[in-house]
């Protein structure tokens, strides 16, 4: 028999803990003043490269730079 424990809120509000976090830490970086708001919101940029594999072989690598706005 499973218990039905507590549940944290983030999954009971039907998100990840990656979604709650983002949310937690970009509510953080807009609270801070100035200079340290622009320099924390400057590292919120992610860059990743993405490359798909066909008959077993990558192909060329793109990079992606994205940033969450909402």
């Amino acid at each position: 028999m499973a218990s039905s424990g507590a549940v944290p809120f983030w999954r009971a509000a039907g998100m990840t803990y990656i979604t709650y976090s983002n949310i937690c830490a970009n509510l953080v970086r807009n609270c801070l003043k100035e200079p340290h708001k622009a320099e924390a919101l400057s590292r919120e940029k992610v860059h990743f490269s993405l490359s798909k594999w066909v008959d077993g072989k990558p192909e060329k690598p793109t990079v992606r730079s994205d940033t969450s706005e909402h």
